[in-house]
């Protein structure tokens, strides 16, 4: 029998494609099936129903624990971005001083630190505001050579890079925690039969702007 996927014969995208995080939310459900196997569960005698119903009960208390956990994650991603803000905006006071810097990014600065990250979607459009607002900073930082001699703004500008790469470490480990939120839901019978009841949905992991994947493809060199 031949390879079902064959990398030598293709076919094959010349062009390649790009892939994009989903922002949408899966609802949990399950049929009449989940409930017919429960009532059979009883049928059968009250120590299966009593036993299922236990492992229903654990099953709640891993998925509330797991959201705790997801609301961690997501809390320590807020936390880097709030330190962010404040960087970015002792970058632009700095520099400020030295060149004429564009006074809308002071407005969207103040307005970032003045916001709050309730959601996943809030969170994502707030680390890609940053992430324009830092590109801003960093053209006219190099703009001016005779910037990088001056020890604050040097200072600022790398504390800004340690917190990107700090952000996106925490943003691994969300998502990691939003697969594991994911695929539990999906577990049947238990966990699902659970989620359904509750409510749960699907998360949605952490995405990058349109813009950083524009940069990605510039030319650096």
């Amino acid at each position: 029998m031949a390879n079902q996927l064959d990398e030598m014969t293709g076919p094959v995208n010349e062009e390649g494609k790009d892939i994009n995080v989903i922002q949408k939310q899966i609802p949990v459900k399950v049929g009449a099936g989940s409930t017919v196997f429960q009532v059979i569960l009883w049928v059968l005698g009250i120590i299966p129903g009593l036993v299922f119903l236990f492992m229903k009960i654990k099953a709640g208390t891993y998925l509330r624990q797991l959201e705790q956990k997801v609301q961690h994650n997501a809390s320590q991603i807020d936390n880097y971005l709030e330190q962010r803000v404040v960087i970015l905006q002792n970058c632009a006071k700095l520099l400020d001083k030295a060149v004429e810097l564009d006074k809308t990014t002071f407005t969207e600065i103040a307005r970032l630190r003045s916001g709050s990250q309730a959601d996943d979607s809030i969170r994502n459009e707030v680390s890609s505001q940053l992430d324009g607002i830092s590109r801003k900073i960093n053209i006219a930082f190099e703009n001016y050579p005779d910037l990088k001699a001056h020890q604050e703004i040097a200072d600022a500008m790398q504390q800004n890079s340690y917190l990107q790469r700090e952000i996106t470490a925490a943003r691994e480990v969300y998502n990691d925690t939003v697969l594991q939120w994911n695929k539990a839901i999906q577990e049947w019978p238990t966990k699902m039969i659970v989620a359904a009841k509750q409510g749960y949905t699907t998360r949605i992991p952490f995405s990058t702007s349109k813009e950083i994947k524009d940069q990605a493809r510039s030319v650096f060199f």
